[in-house]
């Protein structure tokens, strides 16, 4: 049997869990928080006061901070890239609405997109950011589309949530750290409680994996040593400015989250070896040769990777980004 109809059996068999998982991992629309729980309410009668406080208290934020939330929002608001994606995943057959892993897939992103759609409101309230320029990126990031190396495996791609889930944790849980800091009390509520959808939805997508491990341990150490080898491409990768065909957007908003310590290299080795304890890949046993190699690479990788990790040398100036003005952000 080839591994593609492998998977496919795997998918199929471990369907008829998806269901609890669903009310593990998600919650209930009408017991979930909206954005507007979190932004000026239009209909009460203090709307253009709060809003004014918005405006007040953004401007205690430094300019790389806003950079970051920016980057943090547009790589939300590309949703429609990563459900269409994980729509295509081998055993997800978004045609049949009784499809377990259809049905996880669209309760997710439900999920999400409530992420930018509080960040893009609460930046637009601001005053402090150029929308537009704003809008162009999500938009090229939206029709660009990108390969994030799984193909239609759904072994890769579970591996690649975990992780890409963990990574958001962390950005939008330091953002709100930061607002905290700087007395921007309701930015760091908003950020955090993002932050813990994105927890929950790792742990979920964690557990998918530890399910695979489970009646298919070989070719599940095989897919976490190919993403792993191949390194994790994060969407933001495929950021790009208006009017740029080659872009430095993502190595630039890149060094503007490490130099403020929102998410770092030394993060990505972290959460390698946060996957590594939590799937016990030194414990998993019935592997073939191959996968015994594949498991010792994976064990010795991540003090390779600090080691590189140490080397890395940020820029101390920030660069220009055209969705924050300088001029504005003093």
């Amino acid at each position: 049997m080839s591994l593609k109809n492998v998977r496919l059996e795997v998918m199929q068999f471990l369907e008829k869990d998806v269901e609890s998982l669903i009310k593990k991992y998600l919650i209930p629309i009408e017991n979930i928080w909206q954005p507007t729980d979190f932004l000026p309410n239009p209909e009460g009668d203090n709307f253009f006061e709060e809003i004014t406080e918005i405006r007040e208290l953004s401007k205690e934020l430094p300019y790389d901070f806003w950079v970051v939330l920016v980057g943090d929002m547009i790589t939300e608001e590309a949703l429609p890239t990563y459900e269409s994606w994980l729509m295509d995943v081998e055993g997800v057959k978004q045609q049949d609405r009784e499809n377990a892993w259809a049905k996880w897939v669209r309760h997710w992103t439900g999920e999400e997109n409530r992420h930018g759609d509080v960040l893009n409101k609460y930046l637009y309230l601001s005053g402090r950011v150029n929308m537009r320029e704003i809008e162009k990126t999500t938009q090229y990031l939206i029709a660009d589309g990108f390969d994030i190396g799984t193909d239609r495996d759904p072994y890769k791609n579970f591996v690649y949530t975990s992780f890409q889930e963990l990574a958001t944790y962390i950005s939008h849980n330091r953002v709100a750290k930061i607002a905290k800091e700087k007395s921007n009390k309701q930015l760091a509520k908003m950020c955090k409680i993002v932050a813990g959808d994105e927890m929950r939805h790792h742990n979920a997508y964690s557990e998918f994996v530890e399910r695979i491990f489970k009646v298919d341990p070989s070719q599940m150490m095989m897919a976490f040593h190919y993403m792993m080898k191949q390194k994790i491409t994060m969407p933001a990768h495929f950021l790009r400015e208006s009017g740029d065909k080659i872009s430095t957007a993502f190595e630039e908003f890149s060094n503007t989250a490490q130099r403020i310590g929102v998410y770092t290299s030394k993060d990505y080795v972290d959460i390698l070896q946060k996957l590594i304890v939590r799937w016990e890949i030194d414990k998993i046993s019935n592997l073939t040769d191959e996968a015994e190699k594949a498991r010792d690479y994976l064990m010795r990788l991540p003090d390779r990777m600090l080691r590189l990790a140490d080397r890395v040398k940020i820029p101390e100036n920030s660069f220009q980004f055209k969705w924050v003005e300088p001029a504005v952000i003093k």
